[in-house]
């Protein structure tokens, strides 16, 4: 008896239920562990992501489904499915949404309109990358799903994924987004300095006006009603987003406006990026298809880079030297890590020179221009 139950507790180890794909994710969590640790990209999404990860990779049944067995007992799932269903929802991506528009300041937008257009710009990636995985062999909605990596948006592309039922591509697409999000400092400057001279890179921009109180209540509100006439189904992302910016603006309603961008978004925050990493099971993640994924995403997101920059180059001209081609590239919606490497590339060329806000225009734009990307292919597809 003590034999048997000796070597039943031996089985019960992961040691004897893991194959090697198991061995390879648990390293790949590690590695992503280090970089949110040591180097700090992103920690805020990499740590849980990378925690999920490791934890379904050791013991699967996290993600276990409810059953009822042959004697009609009903069982509960694994805690990380409960989460994974809010995710299948809509809901977590939604309220990550209202979160950013609580802590976002759409000034500089509002201040430089023609943002919009650098913001749309940057979008080229994500259009170009759906007819890169169509002739990769992806059907229509799986290649629109994949495509929305190149927005640098980890909510929208999960928001996507569900709405076109694509949910078994979630483990590659999330940790492709969340790690091209994560990556931005690395990738985005040698496409920038490839595209500009420095010269252009020199350019200082003026001030931006001054934006006043009613138009910052009024943009959220005009927003919602523009974007939302025409793409409904963007109404989940867009108006989550700009309920959440007006809680900022209209100062009557402080104490929901900070729940919304701290509390209620750290919690979020926990749920989605722990059910994102448990959704990369080894079965799941090492394939073929993972491969192609990675590598779509990382030229959806070059592309939208440099579409971002190449109009501020036409801007520059059109505008005789007004208009630093930089901030271009934060039309990509990582906020605001996109606009930070907008100015961290323009000090490298003239560290008298300050790009961060004029960069936070494309940038916020980016995450409304994402948003209506969704919006269209969900339209596309009669979703």
């Amino acid at each position: 008896m003590i034999t048997e139950t000796l070597n039943n507790l031996l089985h019960q180890t992961a040691f004897f239920n893991l194959d090697w794909g198991n061995y390879v994710m648990i390293a790949v969590a590690c590695f992503f562990l280090y970089l949110a640790i040591k180097h700090e990209f992103e920690p805020l999404l990499l740590v849980p992501i990378a925690f999920g990860m490791l934890l379904v990779n050791i013991y699967p049944d996290i993600m276990a489904e409810p059953y009822t067995d042959v004697q009609g007992l009903e069982h509960a799932g694994g805690l990380f499915y409960y989460f994974f269903t809010l995710d299948e929802w809509s809901i977590l991506p939604s309220l990550i949404f209202m979160g950013v528009g609580a802590m976002t300041d759409f000034g500089p937008l509002i201040a430089n309109p023609i943002s919009f257009i650098m913001g749309a710009a940057a979008q080229l990636g994500i259009y170009l990358a759906y007819f890169f995985a169509i002739f990769m062999g992806f059907n229509g909605r799986e290649a629109a799903a994949i495509s929305i990596i190149g927005g640098a948006d980890g909510p929208t592309s999960i928001f996507l994924l569900n709405k076109l039922g694509q949910q078994h591509l979630m483990g590659p697409i999330a940790v492709a987004a969340y790690s091209y999000m994560s990556l931005v400092p690395i990738i985005q400057p040698p496409v920038m300095k490839l595209l500009t001279t420095e010269k252009e890179r020199k350019i200082k921009m003026e001030q931006l006006r001054s934006v006043s109180k009613l138009e910052k209540i009024l943009f959220p509100i005009v927003i919602t009603i523009v974007v939302c006439m025409i793409l409904p189904s963007t109404a989940p992302l867009v108006g989550m987003l700009m309920l959440g910016n007006l809680f900022r603006e209209c100062g009557v309603v402080k104490q929901l406006q900070e729940t919304a961008s701290n509390a209620m978004m750290y919690i979020v925050v926990i749920l989605l990026g722990t059910s994102v990493g448990a959704s990369t099971s080894a079965e799941a993640f090492l394939n073929v298809s993972t491969l192609k994924i990675v590598a779509l995403g990382l030229i959806a997101f070059v592309f939208g880079t440099a579409g971002g920059v190449l109009l501020g180059k036409v801007l520059c001209k059109a505008t005789h030297g007004r208009i630093n081609p930089l901030i271009g590239s934060a039309g990509v919606s990582a906020v605001p890590m996109a606009a930070r490497v907008s100015q961290k590339v323009g000090a490298e060329a003239d560290p008298t020179n300050f790009l961060l806000m004029h960069a936070m225009g494309p940038n916020v734009a980016g995450v409304i221009g994402t948003a209506v990307a969704a919006g269209t292919f969900m339209a596309i597809f009669g979703v």
